[in-house]
């Protein structure tokens, strides 16, 4: 179990958790909630004794192996493959040991080892390798591609499937469905329901929390209560302790009232005063109940648009890519005052590039596109985040933007993305991703659009700012197009779906539990054709022309050495076992040759010999059977 007691947690001079008394159990799944900066992240580095408790007890097992997402990850020639294998440290450890044994011909050594591998899964290493990365998005071409030719966003994914691939008594994860798409983060949360260990997930992503957490760890105003159920159970919980926790505010808000006026009253009399002086004693040792603090930090709205046309936008027989690669083809679609629509589709499908395209970021290969001239365009995307002035403060970031409005005003405005106080003119470049992709939507809303367009803007944002978001997008009266794999978001704000696939663009009838359906269905033709094509291509037995094919085949060919190792070392085994019985058996029959041994007084001594021959010969026909069998499945192999 992890035990927390009387603890107490500081990150530089703050304070962020004390008289913390929380235990956790094994198989437990625990989301972490909280507002940003409260010590989530900091409980994290505590556990990986990146940071230590001020005072107060801190237990773990110390048998545990804990897995976490690395920050960063080397650029390194190693394959992905090999990357994320290397999660598994254990296993790496055991396959250096086999070498080395091998190198020195320690053959006891071997057969013991070979058992820690067999034990340790070690044969089915690659199989849950490739089934973490496939899962994960990347294509059977890209696992044994170098880990230095992905992106920062794909290298993320390398660190989480390698701290998937440790076999490990606790996960830690943090936000990690940030660097995922909706697909990838369905299939996350399948793997996380089925985790074994005990799982702490600090998340934002109200249904990922809903769906695989068992408990909620809550921290608020330096204290943390552990939840049971998910995320929504949580806040019904919450919710009623709040409300209680107001009415008791109140009750004792009165009581302290009506004391107060009974010591102002009579604290001068002479003969009330005694009273008075233990009505004073009364209010100082009294424990006071803090106010129910629900309110959120932000508060927004989308101003009505100064014009609203119709339509917006419209596109015919569109034909969109990247010089002579076509990412979609033949899409129609008319955007108008109220369409609300998200896309929906496998990543690197097209519907970023599709957003681009709306955004005006991209030409069109072919096909009419018509932008209404009274079109006003509000786009969020992630590399808008970087595209920010770092040396700007926020209070000139608007400034810039307008230079008529009043600094009362963009402070006003600024404010209900709570930006106020030292946090207006602080240099951004100093700011969170959170920070920075709040200041992209205050400028959003600053500027009025009749169209949104949204990729992925719930990236490092709270519950509150997600809440936040929601709720304003509700009321925006034009027309919106989102990307986003927080399906909260989608079901709240959208009203139909597109599917990007295939090269296509269509209405996909359905609801996101649909999309569910689809995607495994679709991971299953993946599977089956890979099948497939693997069946065909080893009986076509196609030679091999590039040097990345020979690398691979090598590396195959060592790993089917490594795999049928322990076969051939019983096989060994056995062949030496059947030398020494059939010696044996020569030496019975030397002696059964022999005339003397018939002889009467020789009768026993015969009997025994018989006895023994025919136990020998015995033992020597079953290891022949077993070292037969052993053969064939060698060369079946």
């Amino acid at each position: 179990m992890l035990k927390l007691t009387d603890l107490y947690l500081r990150r530089g001079l703050q304070l962020l958790l004390q008289k913390v008394n929380v235990t956790i159990h094994p198989r437990q799944k625990v989301g972490i909630t909280g507002a940003n900066g409260c010590g989530k992240s900091s409980l994290f580095a505590l556990i990986n004794a990146d940071l230590h408790a001020d005072s107060g007890d801190f237990f773990i097992p110390k048998n545990w192996v804990i897995a976490h997402v690395a920050q960063e990850s080397p650029s390194t020639e190693r394959s992905a493959l090999d990357y994320v294998i290397d999660g598994d440290h254990e296993l790496r450890q055991i396959e250096q040991a086999i070498e080395e044994a091998n190198q020195s011909e320690q053959g006891e050594l071997l057969g013991k080892l070979y058992t820690q591998l067999e034990e340790a899964n070690g044969y089915t290493a690659n199989s849950r390798a490739s089934q973490l990365l496939s899962g994960l998005g990347f294509l059977q071409n890209q696992l044994n591609s170098p880990v230095n030719s992905f992106s920062g966003g794909w290298r993320m994914r390398l660190n989480l499937a390698r701290a998937l691939m440790c076999r490990s008594d606790l996960l830690l994860l943090d936000e990690p469905t940030n660097h995922l798409d909706l697909d990838a983060v369905l299939w996350l949360e399948e793997w996380l329901k089925k985790y074994s260990g005990t799982l702490l997930l600090i998340s934002h992503d109200r249904d990922f929390l809903d769906s695989v957490m068992t408990h909620i760890a809550h921290i608020e105003h330096q204290s943390m209560t552990l939840y049971t159920g998910n995320y929504s159970q949580f806040e019904r919980v919450r919710a009623e302790q709040l409300a209680q926790q107001q009415v008791l505010f109140e009750r004792q808000q009165q009581e302290i009232k009506h004391i107060q006026s009974f010591i102002t009253r009579f604290k001068a009399k002479a003969t009330k005063a005694k009273q008075a002086q233990s009505r004073v004693k009364t209010l100082e040792k009294m424990e006071l109940i803090s106010q129910a603090h629900v309110d959120s930090p932000f508060h927004f709205e989308f101003h009505a648009p100064d014009k609203v046309p119709n339509p917006l936008l419209a596109l015919e027989d569109i034909k969109l890519g990247y010089s002579e690669t076509t990412i979609l083809n033949h899409v129609h679609i008319n955007l108008q005052p109220g369409s609300r629509i998200g896309l929906l589709g496998h990543n690197g499908a097209g519907k970023s590039t599709f957003i681009k395209l709306l955004a005006d970021e991209l030409e069109v290969q072919s096909g009419r596109i018509e932008r209404s001239s009274e079109l006003r365009i509000g786009y969020f995307a992630q590399h808008q985040l970087e595209q920010l002035h770092p040396d700007d403060s926020p209070m000139e970031h608007f400034q810039r933007l307008d230079k008529r409005a009043s600094e009362q005003s963009l402070r006003n405005h600024l404010g209900g993305f709570a930006f106020s106080g030292d946090k207006v003119d602080a240099k951004i470049g100093l700011f969170s991703g959170g920070e920075k992709a709040r200041l992209v939507f205050a400028t959003l809303v600053y500027e009025k659009p009749n169209l949104l367009l949204l990729d992925e803007p719930t990236n490092h944002l709270d519950l509150d700012m997600r809440h936040a978001i929601s709720l304003a997008l509700q009321g925006f009266e034009g027309a919106m197009v989102i990307v986003s794999h927080d399906r909260h978001l989608l079901r709240s704000v959208t009203d139909e779906f597109y599917l990007v696939a295939d090269q296509k663009l269509e209405v996909f009838k359905g609801d996101l539990d649909d999309y569910r359906n689809w995607v495994v269905d679709q991971k299953k033709q993946e599977i089956s054709q890979a099948l497939n094509e693997s069946n065909n291509d080893q009986e076509k037995k196609p030679s091999i022309n590039s040097i990345q094919s020979k690398k691979e085949q090598k590396r195959l060919e060592a790993e089917q050495r490594k795999r049928l190792q322990p076969l051939k070392n019983k096989i060994n085994k056995l062949e030496k076992e059947m030398d020494q019985l059939t010696l044996k058996k020569e030496k019975f029959e030397t002696l059964l040759a022999d005339p003397a041994i018939y002889e009467e007084a020789q009768k026993e001594a015969l009997k025994e010999l018989l006895q023994q021959q025919a136990k020998l010969t015995q033992t020597l026909e079953s290891t022949e059977e077993q070292w037969m069998e052993l053969s064939e499945e060698l060369e079946d192999a």
